[in-house]
């Protein structure tokens, strides 16, 4: 099943980026997905599928805000 994704989303991806950040954010959504590195900047497209198989978990969702005690 493909995810749904909304911007602003951080992703996290089962194998490190080469510069050992783990963690994306979603820039663009479409057929394809837009994805950032959170510790280097870089961006990289991939399909929803291919997204789907990569993602191991999603850190925080678009627009959520988190909880203070």
């Amino acid at each position: 099943m493909l995810p749904d994704l909304q911007m602003h989303d951080v992703l996290r991806l089962r194998k490190p980026h080469p510069c050992g950040g783990t963690d994306w954010l979603v820039v663009r959504l479409g057929a394809d997905i837009g994805l950032k590195c959170l510790s280097c900047g870089r961006r990289i497209l991939l399909t929803r599928r291919e997204v789907a198989r990569r993602l191991k978990a999603t850190v925080s969702r678009a627009g959520e805000t988190p909880e203070h005690d």
